[in-house]
Order: structure tokens, then C-alpha cells, then sequence
């Protein structure tokens, strides 16, 4: 297809809401809140490709401060696959992204395996690998240490948060922790957060993301607050497995393997402490 005929625009709160209908159509089994938060967070961070005023294929690309930008929820729909559009939109996609960081400012995904290819070829290289793991909730009793996040703890959290993920994020935060269909527990260490980690409400089941944590021990018992919350429900956690901390406690809980992404940077991979990390935010923002 001529793909000068497109448009390429960005998409509003509706067209947000039905790109996330497309992810749970594709299987992805996005947060029942997901396009609410990111829109109201990053209003000017999804675009899409237009075919006489019908969206036919979008995504996101959010700017972290100008510092660090995310490529997730990559779809065209099925009619207009194969048709070099999604080619198109991808590096459309990428090079508007691109207009928008500092010079020098890396670019991350999460890259399914049968597209890493095409992502290599778009100057995308792998960093690692990640894989979505699965178990049931159950009943586990909670340790002194773990308690829920109250708003005065945001600027703690959000401090915390950066030195893991790298950059600040507090707007997206305060929403995302805060969220009705979420449920969010600290780790205090002496008076000090030494871990915390957002179960979110899925259309099959729960995600558990972040799970960031200073060990192994703190991050088993913030798991363990989260399969608290929801037992006898498919609980999902995605895993760097880069981190061999993160891999243990997968391993150490029975959670099976669902299916892989490889984490994925255009430009270098910026300086955060991937030990800490034992589950990442989302595929679709970081």
C-alpha cells in the first residue's frame, strides 16, 4: 500500500481506549485502567495511522522528561498486515520519538521475539532478555515490614523508583499507585523504603508491576503481599533475566513461563539498578 495516503496523527482518549481494545484482542490482557492512566499521564504519547479517517494501526512513544523514551503497544490491524504499514508506522513512530528526547537519550522496548529482527534492523539492540511467569494467588502472612502506600509516601516512593528505573516518573506514579483496581505495598527498612511493588487489576487476571526491591528476601515478601490479594487468580510477573535474584524468586514461587520479549535500546543502556529489579513496570511503557 502507498503509504502516503496515511495519516499520521495523535490519538485522543478514545483512540487510546480502542488501541487497548486491540491489545486485549491480540491476547495481551492490558489493565483494566491501563488507556485511562497513560492517556491522562501522556496525552501526546500515542499516534497512530489513519486510513480515510479510520485507524487502522498505533502505538506509543512517551518522553521521559526528554531524557529516556519507551516504544510499546505496537499494533495494525490484521487487514493491513503485510502491506509494509506497520513498517511505516514503526519508524514513523521512532523518528517522532526521536524529535522529542535530548541528544543522546536512549530509546527502550520490549520486542516480541518474532519482530527483534526488524527492530535490529531499525537500530534497536537487545540488553536481555524478559519473560512473562505465571502462578495462582494464595494466602501468605504478611511481614511487619510490608504495609500499603499512603500519598505522603509518593516522594519516597518516587525517589526509590528513580534510582531503579532510572529516571523520574512521578506523575506516572501517582497514578498508577494510586489507581482503584491497584493495590501497592512498601518494604520499610529502619523508616526507609527498601522496596515496593503495584498489583493491577487485568481483564483475566492480576499483574504485579514494579517489583522493585534491595534483595531477594525483601522482594519474596512484597510477592507475596500481592498473591495475597488475589488467590486463586492467574497472577503475572515480568521478569529481567538479566537479574538472577529475579529468576530465583520465579523459580522459587513455581511461576511458570507464559511467553518472552527481550528488553531492547536504541542508543545505550541507561545507568539503573537492574539488581533491584525483580519485575518490570509494563511492556507498553517501561
Amino acid at each position: 500500500m502507498n503509504t502516503d495516503k496515511l495519516e499520521f496523527s495523535q490519538l485522543d482518549r478514545h483512540q487510546v481506549d480502542t488501541l487497548v481494545g486491540w491489545a486485549q484482542e491480540e491476547g495481551w490482557d492490558p489493565g483494566v485502567h491501563d488507556a485511562e492512566i497513560f492517556h491522562s499521564v501522556f496525552p501526546d504519547g500515542f499516534y497512530g495511522y489513519f486510513l480515510d479517517g479510520e485507524m487502522i494501526g498505533g502505538g506509543s512513544l512517551v518522553s521521559y522528561n526528554g531524557e529516556y523514551g519507551f516504544m510499546g503497544f505496537f499494533i495494525v490491524r490484521p487487514k493491513y498486515r503485510s502491506a509494509g504499514i506497520g513498517r511505516a508506522l514503526w519508524y514513523k513512530r521512532r523518528d517522532t520519538l526521536l524529535g522529542r528526547l535530548k541528544q543522546g537519550a536512549s530509546i527502550g522496548m520490549d520486542g516480541v521475539v518474532a519482530m527483534q529482527p526488524f527492530y535490529r534492523k531499525g537500530g534497536f539492540a537487545i540488553a536481555y532478555r524478559d519473560e512473562r511467569r505465571a502462578r495462582l494467588g494464595s494466602e501468605f502472612p504478611r511481614h511487619d515490614a510490608v504495609s500499603g502506600i499512603a500519598h505522603a509516601d509518593l516522594d519516597a516512593i518516587s525517589a526509590y523508583d528513580r534510582e531503579c528505573f532510572g529516571f523520574d516518573r512521578l506523575p506516572f506514579l501517582d497514578r498508577w499507585i494510586y489507581d482503584s483496581q491497584a493495590t501497592s505495598f512498601r518494604y520499610l527498612n529502619e523508616g526507609n523504603i527498601s522496596g515496593y511493588a503495584v498489583l493491577r487489576k487485568t481483564g483475566k487476571g492480576f499483574k504485579i508491576g514494579p517489583l522493585f526491591a534491595d534483595s531477594i528476601d525483601i522482594a519474596r515478601e512484597l510477592y507475596r503481599s500481592c498473591l495475597s490479594v488475589a488467590p486463586g487468580q492467574n497472577v503475572y510477573l515480568d521478569i529481567p533475566m538479566k537479574n538472577p535474584a529475579a529468576v530465583s524468586l520465579a523459580d522459587e514461587f513455581g511461576a511458570e513461563y507464559v511467553f518472552e520479549c527481550a528488553r531492547m535500546y536504541y542508543g545505550p543502556e541507561p545507568l539503573h539498578r537492574l539488581q533491584k529489579v525483580f519485575g518490570i513496570t509494563t511492556f507498553e511503557l517501561g
